[in-house]
């Protein structure tokens, strides 16, 4: 049977039914994916907290953040990132309400975690299961960093022209 056999065998749905299944799938999204993020970012962030390694990372890493206006803590929403976009944006948001971060700081960070995001889950479902030349992978791995470290960069450029501090 072909596709266009098969679209004449189903109805079509109401606006209703549109609306209800779009409702449906976004409540699917969140309850499989944002919670899950969200929980994740804020164990993360009290384990490294309650260990003392937070202050350890803010220290170690505070120059090179310090570049794009973040203090060095800022560093733990990126590597959230790196595992899934939404984690690494629940972090960022964590840090925020933690008082980590103040609003000018998370609007710099938050495009850097959605161009890095998901870049472990992305290499493996796409890049690794494709095939792709493993001479590649560096590079194909590098992109999106350098692409989240330019975001920040402009971001910040971009609050600092318009004088927001």
């Amino acid at each position: 049977m072909s596709t266009q056999d098969t679209a004449a065998i189903q109805p079509k749905r109401s606006l209703l039914e549109e609306f209800m299944f779009g409702a449906k799938n976004g409540f699917y999204l969140g309850v499989e994916k944002i919670i899950p993020a969200m929980i994740i970012a804020y164990v993360l962030i009290t384990f490294l907290k309650i260990t003392g390694l937070m202050a350890i990372i803010g220290n170690i890493i505070s120059p090179v953040m310090a570049i794009f206006g973040l203090p060095g803590e800022a560093i733990v929403a990126l590597i959230s990132a790196f595992f899934a976009k939404a984690a690494g944006a629940a972090t960022a948001a964590t840090l925020y309400a933690d008082g980590t971060i103040n609003a000018i700081q998370a609007t710099i960070l938050f495009p850097a975690t959605i161009t890095m995001g998901t870049l472990i889950g992305h290499f493996v479902r796409c890049v690794v299961t494709a095939g792709t030349n493993p001479k590649h992978h560096p590079l194909i791995i590098a992109v999106p960093i350098i692409d989240a470290v330019l975001s920040m960069f402009l971001t910040r450029m971009i609050i600092s022209f318009m004088g927001i501090s």
